[in-house]
């Protein structure tokens, strides 16, 4: 049972923070923009999030990788949004990344540790 919940539950978790972060890129449509402007300007803001979900295909299939490519994502985008010194709000954005990458290493040390 714990292992399903660990197999489960960072895949969601990943996959919700994806969509909590494209939620933000929204506000590029609207204005008297162009519309190729607007797309342009969608498709910019998603760069972490396409960077996010090519990770979670990766830790999808190799757990201890992606978790590790999710750890260090989670370090890359803090130093990014300045989390760690003077915006400590984006931390409730860029956590989630932490958690999923360390439940899919401690999925595969698990799951390896059962199986013999």
């Amino acid at each position: 049972m714990l292992l399903k919940i660990l197999y489960w539950f960072p895949r969601i978790l990943a996959i919700l923070a994806i969509l909590f972060m494209m939620m933000f890129s929204i506000d590029s449509f609207g204005g008297e923009s162009p519309l190729g402007k607007q797309v342009l300007g969608f498709l910019i803001h998603n760069i972490p999030a396409f960077i996010l979900i090519i990770t979670l295909v990766i830790a999808w299939k190799y757990e201890v990788i992606g978790g590790a490519i999710f750890i260090l994502m989670f370090f890359a985008l803090g130093i990014f949004f300045k989390s760690f010194s003077d915006n400590s709000g984006s931390l409730m954005i860029i956590t989630p990344l932490l958690l999923a990458g360390a439940m899919f290493i401690l999925h595969q040390v698990l799951s390896a540790r059962r199986k013999q």
